[in-house]
């Protein structure tokens, strides 16, 4: 394909030793022409070998036309704003510095910009453990499984079509110029919000299940329901400004955690709430033990049948909590 644009990839980091080099041995094994490529990484000033590890690498495959650009601030907006800034391409594809785009990646997303398909380009994850440990495994299949994101459809989807969002993004540098740059005002959700911009001036966000990339998904149900509480409290505060955004998959778990609590502290002074609160969560427990049986199978682990229910639980009441928190904090 003649006229190609120059693209620069864009990445915030922090702490990254584990993974980034994955990524960059990926970028080098890009279809896309390497002498239209930069990579741009914004480092949270990390204190482990990344920094090093992104020298040695400049070093030996510079080719790659790697920059770095400090992010003292250690928030990810931030750094991207950063990276776009610093950055030459007129088309800026943004990726994670622990996700592993394939081969054609890059390719495939420049040819949905070129062929009109949306101003947002972006694929489905192929979600991996972050260890080797069933309970890594666990989260990894619950990140991917419909009960336990609902349709957000970048984690499982087979067809293309419009989206409300896609993980990271590819974007003409006009489009960001007339929308604007990530807000740095929220620590997460800054690709969804984001994207309810594009949308908002006429934009169109597509998903391509053929544009594909790793994502190493959190290893322990500590570090997801970290996540998951972040997510939650950052996405009312998301909503507080477009709260036509709203999703079901959004709603549902907030109003979920609320009515369980609300059952139990009704529970001494009220026996149909008893008797409700017990119905519920033998449901609850019913559809996850069903949900996780094709996987139990297919993954041929017994020990699934339990962590991913644990898993989705510990998703949905953390994203749950996170937002009642945020609610209850801004309106106090």
């Amino acid at each position: 394909m003649d006229n190609l644009p120059p693209v620069s990839v864009i990445v915030p980091c922090y702490n990254e030793e584990k993974t980034i080099s994955l990524l960059l041995d990926a970028l080098r094994r890009q279809t896309y022409p390497a002498n239209l490529l930069e990579v741009i990484i914004a480092d949270g000033m990390s204190t482990d070998q990344t920094r090093t590890i992104l020298l040695e690498y400049n070093q030996e495959h510079p080719e790659l036309r790697l920059r770095i650009v400090d992010n003292p601030q250690r928030n990810i907006p931030t750094g991207l704003n950063q990276a776009i800034r610093a950055s030459q391409g007129d088309v800026i594809l943004r990726l994670d510095a622990h996700s592993i785009p394939a081969p054609s990646y890059i390719e495939f997303s420049i040819a949905g910009l070129l062929e009109n398909k949306g101003e947002n380009i972006g694929g489905v994850w192929q979600i991996e453990p972050g260890n080797d440990s069933w309970a890594a495994r666990s989260i990894a299949l619950a990140a991917g499984h419909p009960f336990g994101v609902g349709d957000a459809l970048y984690r499982y989807a087979t067809e293309p079509g419009y989206v409300d969002t896609v993980p990271f993004g590819c974007f003409r540098r006009e489009t960001l110029e007339k929308i604007g740059l990530y807000d740095e005002n929220l620590l997460t959700n800054e690709d969804y919000e984001l994207n309810v911009r594009l949308r908002q001036s006429g934009g169109r966000v597509y998903l391509d299940p053929s544009i594909r990339s790793q994502y190493f998904s959190r290893s322990t149900y500590k570090q997801l329901a970290s996540q998951y509480w972040r997510y939650g409290y950052w996405k009312y505060q998301m909503l507080r400004r477009y709260p036509g955004t709203l999703r079901w998959r959004q709603a549902v778990p907030p109003l979920f955690v609320a009515g369980m609590i609300g059952l139990v502290l009704l529970g001494p002074f009220w026996n149909l709430a008893r008797w409700m609160f017990l119905g519920v969560s033998l449901l609850y427990l019913l559809l996850l033990l069903t949900g996780s049986i094709p996987y139990v199978v297919k993954g041929r682990d017994a020990r699934l049948l339990v962590g991913i229910p644990i898993a989705i639980m510990v998703m949905h009441f953390s994203w749950g909590a996170g937002f009642l928190a945020s609610l209850l904090r801004i309106t106090r």
